[in-house]
């Protein structure tokens, strides 16, 4: 097994903006093996994954001993996310064999990408509510269909390309459930991410197209990058960092697609402007800060697990 040091300083690098802005993982990651690295659509949806369903455990016991996870949230969630992740990797397979199936992964992942920049923008709207109506998890009134329903898209989207384990459930579940306070929004999404992560993981070595050497090189960069990440993100902007997040998914999301590159710069440069506009019109309003409420320091938490979602600040707990 031989280590693919530029890979491995590519994903330390990824790693870094993971433990800063607490996201991002599955939605950087695979894009960049792609596109800098020339891994094949499905090996780099297989290795993240694999990957992921190796860091994940660490981050999801800290938020359990922490008391931050709501479990009957967690229970219904992997009732849907688990076998749809599964089906997912089926789904996939199903588009095709060698180049079709490698082309539809790598479009299903643009329009994945596309919706985590959504999610983002969500996540900066619904951090309007910060100082609002906070519940604790005992009092929280689970409701089953709409969350096994969350559960089920979000495993399909997993397993297909890897995207979403944090990025687009945690949108949902900040709409499903507006009262749950911040850390336990991370805490819940984090811990139903780690079956549902293993679950895709599992169909992907079963029947995906793992590669050992491609994962090995993942790990021996990201593990490293996201503690250094998590440390630095004790004082980095993470409002600045999070809206740079956002156009480097977008950016990825239209390369993905096959938009030509003077277009992809015309859109970008749209979407910084028009971000600009709203935050400055919703600060006039009375302020904003982009990501979910709370979402300020990620320290250790972050340097546990080496995910997709935020932690609060040292205040927030």
């Amino acid at each position: 097994m031989d280590i693919d040091f530029p890979l491995a300083a590519g994903s330390f690098l990824v790693a870094i903006v993971v433990g800063l802005t607490g996201m991002g993982g599955g939605a950087l990651m695979t894009p960049m093996m792609m596109l800098f690295f020339n891994v094949p659509p499905l090996a780099a949806v297989s290795s993240d994954l694999v990957a992921s369903a190796v860091m994940k455990p660490v981050g999801g016991a800290v938020h359990m001993r922490r008391g931050t996870v709501n479990l009957r949230l967690v229970g219904w969630l992997c009732a849907g996310s688990v076998p749809a992740a599964f089906c997912g990797v089926l789904v996939a397979r199903a588009f095709g064999d060698g180049e079709q199936i490698q082309q539809t992964i790598k479009y299903a992942l643009g329009v994945a990408l596309l919706l985590a920049v959504a999610g983002l923008v969500a996540k900066a709207w619904l951090a309007r509510r910060e100082g609002g109506v906070s519940a604790d998890l005992g009092e929280i009134v689970v409701r089953p269909f709409p969350t096994l329903l969350v559960g089920m898209v979000g495993g399909l989207v997993v397993g297909i390309s890897s995207v979403g384990s944090g990025s687009l459930i945690i949108v949902a579940l900040l709409a499903l459930y507006p009262a749950l306070k911040a850390n336990q929004l991370v805490g819940t999404d984090l811990v139903q991410a780690v079956p549902l992560v293993v679950s895709a993981a599992l169909g992907h070595l079963l029947f995906g197209d793992f590669q050992l050497d491609v994962t090995a090189s993942l790990l021996a960069g990201s593990i490293p990058g996201v503690y250094l990440g998590a440390r630095i993100s004790a004082w980095a902007p993470g409002g600045v960092i999070r809206a740079l997040l956002a156009v480097v998914l977008l950016a990825s999301a239209l390369k993905l697609l096959g938009v030509g590159n003077t277009a992809t710069l015309w859109i970008l440069a749209g979407a910084v402007a028009a971000g600009a506009a709203g935050w400055s019109l919703l600060r006039d309003r009375g302020g904003l800060e982009v990501g979910v409420a709370g979402e300020v320091g990620e320290g250790s938490q972050a340097a546990g697990g080496g995910v997709e979602t935020g932690v609060p600040s040292r205040g927030a707990r």
